[in-house]
């Protein structure tokens, strides 16, 4: 497999799309990684597996109607695959494979088939327990490699902070001629509305030259406002806590023109709607009660 990805947009080819199938009984307290699963496991409305398994089909359905080739991970019993951007990403030609939390270990030995379908010099793995990066932290958009990360001195302790910043200095040395660019994010362990799990829990471009931003994401104002003048104002849609809590910017393009949305996002979607985009939309809320959504369960391979 010829891996090629240099943007977020281009047209999908083949792509990884996580399973909900065996995803295990619903997690204790203590095993919850975020505070948006922690406040469905205590509410009694953590996700079921059969739900979750129609939502996926739905999204690999609309992947098919366009053609694209649809990878699955080899299913591990009992155990959570869905979020298939965590645990390994794709920057040009290169399949990086994530340093991620070590219960999750098991979850890049199912890709073992994919992966055999790349060349080895190609994979690459950050040769450090200590240099941490998850896919959902990293935007590829052209020239430029946006990486979320977390400098709080706290960060060894804090399990909502995924990307450090000796994995930032990692794709810049892996990537010399791009130009990686860092945002702090705000992180809580507590409050969903206040944790911004991953970089695309606020930011993703989207279309040509647009993008949907969630300020409160940002621990530095400076860090929103590089990105507002990016994009420039006009291209922007800005996202409410409310909207960032339900995953607004974890949408997930096809085309330029084509992008999966979950069907609730009314607002987003008539926006995205208003440039021409074709909105397909399915139903992924009962996923987005573990702080993951369309971006989070997808790994693009190829992009044309």
């Amino acid at each position: 497999m010829e891996l090629q990805i240099q943007n977020e947009t281009s047209e999908l080819k083949a792509v990884l799309l996580g399973t909900a199938e065996s995803c295990g009984p619903v997690p204790k307290l203590e095993e919850a990684y975020d505070p948006k699963s922690k406040e469905h496991i205590l509410a009694g409305t953590y996700p079921k597996e059969q739900d979750m398994i129609f939502e996926m089909d739905s999204v690999d359905a609309v992947f098919k109607k366009y053609g694209v080739e649809v990878y699955r991970p080899k299913i591990i019993p009992n155990c959570n695959q869905i979020f298939a951007r965590d645990i390994a990403f794709v920057i040009e030609d290169k399949l990086i494979i994530s340093n991620i939390l070590p219960d999750r270990e098991p979850e890049i030995e199912a890709l073992s088939e994919i992966i055999g379908e790349v060349a080895t010099e190609k994979i690459y793995k950050p040769p450090l327990s200590s240099i941490h990066i998850e896919g959902g932290d990293v935007i590829v958009h052209g020239d430029y490699v946006f990486v979320g990360t977390y400098k709080g001195e706290d960060y060894s302790n804090c399990i909502v902070a995924r990307t450090n910043m000796l994995g930032v200095k990692y794709l810049k040395d892996l990537f010399p001629k791009k130009k990686v660019v860092e945002f702090d994010l705000n992180k809580s362990e507590k409050i969903a509305k206040d944790n911004a799990l991953h970089l695309d829990c606020c930011f993703q471009p989207v279309g040509t030259g647009k993008a949907i931003l969630h300020k409160e994401g940002f621990r530095e104002q400076k860090d929103f406002e590089f990105l507002l003048n990016f994009f420039g104002v006009d291209n922007v849609f800005v996202i409410n806590k409310q909207e960032m809590y339900d995953m607004n910017s974890n949408i997930f393009s096809i085309r330029p023109d084509v992008v999966v949305s979950e069907k609730s996002f009314v607002r987003l979607n008539q926006w995205l709607r208003s440039f021409g985009i074709t909105v397909e939309e399915v139903p992924y809320a009962e996923i987005a009660k573990q702080e993951g959504l369309l971006r989070c369960s997808t790994m693009p391979l190829i992009r044309v």
